[in-house]
């Protein structure tokens, strides 16, 4: 009874009564129509932290930084590692997830314009989603949707100024299926009960007191104007491999050693989009990661060829998308 108290808690914050009318939630945040379906790494990081490329941190534009703030630690409970009157930064273990400027004269994100999708955070296991799920539903954070996503079980949220969230936990990568170089991701009904039975966790009481140390950003999700385009700066430029989507679902998603996904890149809401606006809040970067300086040089040399601007900083580089999203490569 407990843990159908809990799921009804859930759905109520998904804002619908059904397993399914939160699965429609879940696909509307991955821009998937209704009717349609779609070896484990020897460290304490989870598989997708020890590719040789990995998504290390986000930063966006806030036209609110303490509401951001008060949402990340309350809903994900992320440390406040730095602060001062222009940024904080926020992380987890010690390691800095989350940058967030003031920017209080920014205007909302346009509708149409490129840029953040979602960030992806990453339990690192079923247990700490499940009484994270359990955290979300008795403090009652609003919900998207959820879904069962083959390689992963994910939810969706929106934080007070629009920023698409995901927070997830990676199913074993034994049991991911791979057809030569392309993954399969579904998407399906999330058994929220076989999480939380399977997990053996109380659904009575908030056991999420802080973050696990070992959560990171498992992927980040963008708003793109063409898939060719990005390919070309994400495959071509910056070396990520192509390992799912195609055009006519209008996303694609590219990973470094067979990860299911590091990046994801869609047109669903803005195709042929322009240059972003820097005066607009949102996404202001987000870095790669690597610990090979042979990945940082090849990579940095093969975005110049290809005309993209390029700017040394400090560990690394940056580049800029072709809609103007800085990406950052550094070492890790």
């Amino acid at each position: 009874m407990q843990t159908d108290l809990t799921r009804r808690r859930l759905l109520t914050l998904a804002g619908t009564a059904t397993l399914s009318g939160a699965m429609a939630g879940a696909l509307r945040a991955e821009g998937i129509e209704i009717q349609a379906v779609m070896r484990s790494a020897p460290s304490d990081l989870p598989f997708a932290l020890t590719r040789p490329m990995h998504v290390g941190a986000v930063c966006l534009r806030a036209r609110d930084m303490g509401a951001l703030k008060a949402y990340y630690t309350g809903m994900l409970g992320l440390e406040v590692l730095r602060e001062d009157k222009d940024e904080v930064t926020l992380g987890a273990g010690g390691a800095a997830l989350l940058h967030i400027l003031s920017r209080p004269d920014a205007a909302p994100e346009a509708s149409g314009q490129a840029g953040l999708y979602h960030t992806a955070f990453l339990m690192p296991s079923r247990s700490d989603l499940a009484r994270w799920l359990v955290h979300v539903a008795r403090s009652q954070f609003p919900l998207v949707g959820f879904a069962d996503h083959s390689v992963s079980e994910a939810v969706y949220l929106a934080d007070p100024e629009g920023n698409g969230v995901e927070v997830y936990s990676d199913r074993p990568v034994e049991r991911w299926l791979w057809a030569g170089d392309r993954v399969s991701m579904g998407t399906k009904e999330l058994d929220i009960d076989d999480i939380f039975i399977k997990t053996k966790t109380r659904t009575d009481r908030d056991d999420y007191k802080t973050v696990p140390a070992g959560l990171r950003i498992g992927h980040i999700h963008l708003k793109v104007g063409a898939l060719e385009a990005a390919r070309g700066f994400y495959n071509a430029g910056l070396g990520l491999d192509v390992v799912a989507g195609d055009d006519q679902r209008g996303a694609t998603f590219l990973s470094s050693g067979r990860y299911h996904h590091h990046v994801g890149a869609n047109i669903w809401e803005s195709p042929d989009a322009g240059p972003r606006q820097e005066a607009m809040a949102g996404l202001d970067w987000f870095s790669l990661a690597t610990t090979d300086d042979a990945i940082l040089a090849a990579r940095k040399t093969a975005l110049a060829a290809k005309g993209f601007a390029v700017t040394d900083i400090h560990g690394g580089f940056e580049a800029l998308d072709p809609w103007g999203t800085r990406v950052r490569l550094v070492k890790a």
